[in-house]
């Protein structure tokens, strides 16, 4: 057994990874379950497919019924979700401590056989095609930039294709389909088990023995790369949105790589702020204060957040601005804060207080069970290093000015994707 002064970490004989991270200082467990598995491994012509089924796995196993999942959990006063990303979909439990074996119970259940049927299949097409209509289709800016921006941006239909899912494909997903993806996917060896908070570690591992001992293994299937080069130049993209009030941009880089390239990676988070975050940074100051050109600006790491995907990463600056003013003037002052940066790093001062805020929102973030225990799992699934959760702020408070700077100066205008969003109509 692996082990750390917080985590430790051992694998059953069926391949699935367990990570365990005791804290007594509240009466209640965390349990998730994390596969390999996210948007960028869905086939062609199968477009959402991981979302949707993430809902299957709601919907009953070989053993349970359809809403006893969601009943054993709540009758214990617990909560539960699941959630799909880039490159895996997780599921989780926060319950009393006293309910830990139920929740291990049911996640081994569905690792097992899930209930895999015509009419469940069909309810939730309907039900993540609601889902899409009011968080994309009905709403300004939906799926600005996460759905809009990488078809511009990435060549591969990995990289490019809509995570949410196009109708037509939803609709043609069979029983077949499912199937195949289960068993290729939702095998122990290809899932971390991660339970943190309050429980007794010996305890614990009788438990995950006693209740995903027996899930059958099948392999792991072999990691893709999902690499592909840059763009060569500035690539544009155009998109109309019948219920955006006024125009907006979204411009994307790539990024080191989040695995391999961490120190990098982190730089160009902590840029990411420098640029964005708070009243008093450069973007901020420039295009909302000083000039003004923008009503709204941001700019991140990840299309969903950091630490969610392994490469190839967006880095991405978003704004809505007037009619009045041009997408042209925005791009111009974006990249002459760049050059700035990159020519003059920021001071001490400045970084400081950026790197202060990050860390004292990792540590706001692992101090909510729900948050700890997914990103233990995570950084299992991603960096093979649960520990390295701990570690971040410390991490992010080496990032130099240095680093900053040479972040700001790979983000170059002739190595990235423009999407312009204009109202439908032109501008209102």
């Amino acid at each position: 057994m692996a082990e750390t002064s917080r985590t430790s970490r051992f694998t059953l004989d069926n391949g699935l990874r367990v990570v365990l991270a005791p804290d007594s200082t509240a009466p209640v467990v965390g349990v998730a379950v994390h596969y390999d598995v996210g948007f960028r491994s869905e086939p062609e012509g199968r477009t959402g497919f991981a979302h949707l089924f993430e809902h299957l796995m709601f919907q009953g196993s070989e053993s349970l019924e359809k809403l006893a999942h969601f009943k054993i959990v709540q009758s214990s006063g617990g909560t539960f979700n699941g959630s799909t990303h880039p490159d895996y979909t997780d599921y989780y439990e926060v319950l009393p401590s006293a309910a830990l074996e139920r929740a291990l119970f049911l996640e081994a259940d569905r690792m097992r056989a899930p209930k895999l049927t015509r009419e469940n299949l069909a309810n939730q097409i309907d039900v993540v095609k609601e889902e899409i209509r009011l968080n994309v289709l009905n709403r300004p800016y939906g799926g600005f930039p996460w759905i809009l921006l990488p078809p511009v941006l990435y060549q591969t239909f990995p990289n490019a294709h809509n995570g949410y899912g196009d109708f037509t494909d939803l609709e043609q997903a069979g029983l077949d389909d499912c199937a195949a993806f289960f068993d290729t996917y939702y095998s122990p060896a290809n899932a971390v088990l991660t339970v943190a908070g309050d429980f007794e570690p010996d305890r614990a591992r009788e438990l995950i023995e006693k209740h995903f001992g027996d899930v059958p293994h099948r392999p792991a299937p072999p990691r893709r790369s999902f690499a592909e080069p840059p763009p060569a130049g500035e690539v544009r993209g155009h998109h109309t949105d019948p219920h955006a009030p006024l125009p907006a941009l979204a411009i994307g880089y790539r990024m080191p790589d989040p695995v391999g390239e961490l120190d990098g990676y982190l730089a160009n988070l902590v840029l990411a702020s420098v640029l964005t975050d708070g009243d008093g940074s450069r973007l901020q100051q420039r295009l909302v204060h000083r000039e003004p050109l923008v009503t709204d600006i941001g700019a991140g790491a990840g299309l969903f957040g950091p630490f969610e995907a392994r490469d190839p990463d967006t880095f991405s600056i978003t704004a809505i601005h007037s009619p009045d003013v041009t997408a042209e003037r925005v791009l111009a002052a974006v990249d002459e804060e760049l050059e700035k940066l990159a020519a003059t790093p920021p001071d001490a001062q400045e970084l400081a207080k950026v790197t202060a805020r990050w860390s004292a929102s990792l540590h706001a973030e692992h101090d909510r069970l729900m948050s700890r225990t997914l990103s233990l799992g995570a950084f299992e699934l991603l960096y093979g290093d649960p520990s390295l959760v701990y570690r971040l702020p410390d991490r992010m408070a080496a990032v130099t000015v240095e680093d900053v700077a040479a972040a700001a100066k790979a983000l170059r205008p002739d190595s990235r994707a423009v999407l312009l969003v204009e109202p439908e109509g032109g501008a209102k």
